[in-house]
This record gives structure tokens, C-alpha cells and sequence, in this order.
């Protein structure tokens, strides 16, 4: 493969020759590694480790709840607290981050996802993935209610919520969870 010459005529560094052969990155490298000429392919793969790689989930769900800012933190930071004192087991996680959404979804898992919160416009919602499984007594769920699977809770500004209730629904999803871990 002949080495590209650069304007000037001087061969372009040997990452340079190999990348202007790229139909496309390898895999792993991306588009960021692929945008300036000039850069050190090394300082971009560092930069591509991002600083929520770097934080707990525990604080990454913090800093999502400090960027909402108003009732929507409050609400998430209520509903998380219920959450985890219904299950002290539940693992926290932050998933589904792109660009629409760089600081990802908060998801509380127990062998298997229990729920997930998202802050939207007019409300936070509580997603269950297997909602449509559960018995749900105090008719908490309001929303997907039509879905084969998932149920889901929103939660106004202003709306109080029942507690107790909140935690039988995480107790749950908890034993549907560990149900199935059992049967196999």
C-alpha cells in the first residue's frame, strides 16, 4: 500500500496512512479516534473514558437527580429511597445512555431489572419490565397499561404516593425476579 502524502509532500505519519485506508474504524475505534487528522489517536481513547465511567452508579443516579433540579429530582430521589428500603439488596445501575440522553437511565436490578426511573417532561416514571405480571392491589400503575410486559407509575408534580404500597410493588418484582433465577 503506497503511504498518502500530505499537502507539502511529506508521508503522512503511519496511523494517518492506515486510517485513509479505512472503509471504515475498527471496531472499537469509532468515529471520535476518525475526526482530526492531527490528533493523537492515543489522547482520543482516553478521552473517549468518560467521567460517569469513572463515578459509582450510586452517584451517577446522584448527579441525574442534582440535574433535574426541581420537583422531578425530589420526586426520583423519594422514589429511590422507597426503593431501597423495600429491597437493601437492590443494585443500582445507570444504563441507555446516548446522545439524546448522555447521563443514561437510573435502573434498580435484583437478578434481573426491577425497575428503572426517568424524569420526562410533566412527570417521573417508575417502569417495571415484567409489570404486566404483577397483581398490583392498589392500582398503582397509570400508564402502559395496554403493553403485553412492562406497566409503569407517573408521578406528578404535587402527586403524594403511597409507600407502603410503592414497596409491595418492588417486593414483587423482587420474588418475580428470583423466582425465575430458582427455576433454573
Amino acid at each position: 500500500m503506497a503511504v498518502p502524502r500530505l499537502a507539502g509532500g511529506s508521508s503522512a505519519p503511519s496511523y494517518l496512512a492506515d486510517r485513509m485506508s479505512w472503509p471504515s474504524p475498527p471496531f472499537g475505534l469509532g468515529p471520535r479516534l476518525m475526526n482530526s487528522a492531527s490528533s493523537n489517536p492515543s489522547r482520543n481513547l482516553k478521552s473517549m473514558s468518560s467521567s460517569s465511567k469513572e463515578m459509582s452508579a450510586s452517584q451517577q443516579i446522584d448527579a441525574i437527580i442534582k440535574k433535574s433540579g426541581d420537583w422531578h429530582g425530589e420526586t426520583l430521589s423519594q422514589l429511590r429511597s422507597v426503593i431501597k428500603k423495600a429491597d437493601p439488596a437492590v443494585v443500582e445501575e445507570v444504563k441507555w445512555k446516548k446522545p439524546s440522553k448522555p447521563e443514561g437511565v437510573p435502573v434498580w436490578s435484583h437478578d434481573g431489572i426491577l425497575c428503572t426511573g426517568e424524569t420526562l417532561k410533566n412527570a417521573v416514571r417508575l417502569t417495571f419490565p415484567k409489570g404486566a405480571q404483577m397483581k398490583d392491589p392498589k392500582k398503582l400503575f397509570n400508564t402502559r397499561l395496554d403493553s403485553n410486559t412492562v406497566r409503569a407509575i407517573d408521578f406528578h408534580e404535587g402527586d403524594g404516593f403511597d409507600e407502603a404500597a410503592l414497596q409491595a410493588l418492588i417486593l414483587e418484582a423482587v420474588e418475580l425476579n428470583t423466582s425465575k433465577v430458582s427455576e433454573r
